[in-house]
């Protein structure tokens, strides 16, 4: 049931940068966003259309998607919590609008203050203006398989929520491990839920790797037939509202393991190490990547380029 091919949602630009506190040059999140895409990258998430007062570092999005280079193919997606958002959105000519809720009412009620239904309900609007615009529409389901506060979030309380993105008429469904405490069995369970009331080839795995357990996840998902995964170049991000939780699994990471199991992703490992240490040296961060640090290390060391 593992899949040939897998499609990987990079999500680096907006859900690894938005938590750094000083803010990153629009020019290197252009150039951020350019080189991902040229290396094949078929769907990377550039930009977020939110308050600045909330989300400082992302106040330059639609500076970012009018500076980028279009890669014919590559579907360039920004997060709007609002009409307001998507009409910034509209206007930057993104290719794809993500609107999010929680699997968790505890988490739903600390992060934005609504129940997880009213906070859905608010996404009505941008849904059919989506629909209506002929863009496609993603919905992210934030813990998914824990909460930092309510702790476990039940399987049938995914579902409900998939369901309810699932009438606003999404293309696609996250199921997103934001704070990194889910298992394989775990995984397993909440996706083979999920992919009953969703097509299974529509949903996708967003997975952090806060007790290393991302990996691990993936390939659950990969046996539950999943064709879809998010990841985020050296490992770039974090949550704000959960303390120790870290970026989202890192792209290079997630390449070598499908390179490992010959399934097919079209992303040159190569081009991604070098991304990796350029974004890592940009910000002046290491790279959380394990894979991307030891083929730069035997890169330097003057040994094959990785393919």
């Amino acid at each position: 049931m593992i899949p040939a091919k897998v499609k990987i949602v990079e999500v680096g630009p907006r859900d690894g940068l938005q938590n750094e506190k000083d803010f990153v040059a629009t020019a290197t999140k252009i150039e951020l966003v350019n080189r991902l895409s040229r290396a094949g990258l078929q769907n990377v998430e550039s930009a977020s259309f939110v308050s600045p007062k909330w989300v400082p570092q992302m106040a330059d999005g639609g500076a970012v998607l009018a500076g980028i280079e279009r890669r014919p193919g590559t579907i360039y997606s920004v997060l709007t919590p609002n009409m307001r958002g998507f009409e910034g959105a509209l206007e930057a000519k993104a290719d794809e609008i993500v609107i999010f809720g929680a699997a968790s009412e505890a988490f739903s009620q600390k992060n934005i203050n609504c129940s997880i239904a009213e906070s859905i309900a608010r996404f009505e609007p941008v849904a059919k203006a989506t629909k209506d615009a002929g863009l496609r529409l993603r919905a992210s389901i934030s813990c998914a398989l824990g909460c930092p506060y309510q702790g476990e979030v039940p399987v049938a309380a995914v579902v409900d929520v998939v369901e309810r993105m699932k009438a606003l008429g999404c293309d696609e469904i996250d199921i997103a491990d934001t704070i990194g405490v889910g298992t394989p069995a775990r995984t397993r369970e909440v996706l083979a839920a999920a992919s009953r009331v969703f097509p299974r080839e529509r949903l996708s795995g967003h997975f952090h790797d806060t007790y290393g357990q991302a990996i691990g996840n993936i390939y659950a998902a990969l046996e539950e037939g999943i064709e879809i995964f998010h990841a985020s170049v050296a490992g770039l991000g974090g949550c704000p509202y959960a303390k120790g939780a870290t970026g989202n699994v890192a792209t290079e990471d997630v390449v070598y393991l499908m390179n490992g199991l010959g399934i097919e992703t079209g992303v040159n490992l190569d081009q991604l190490v070098e991304i990796g240490d350029f974004i890592s040296r940009a910000i002046g961060k290491p790279s959380a990547s394990r894979a991307g640090k030891a083929l730069l290390a035997k890169k330097l060391a003057g040994a094959a380029p990785c393919v």
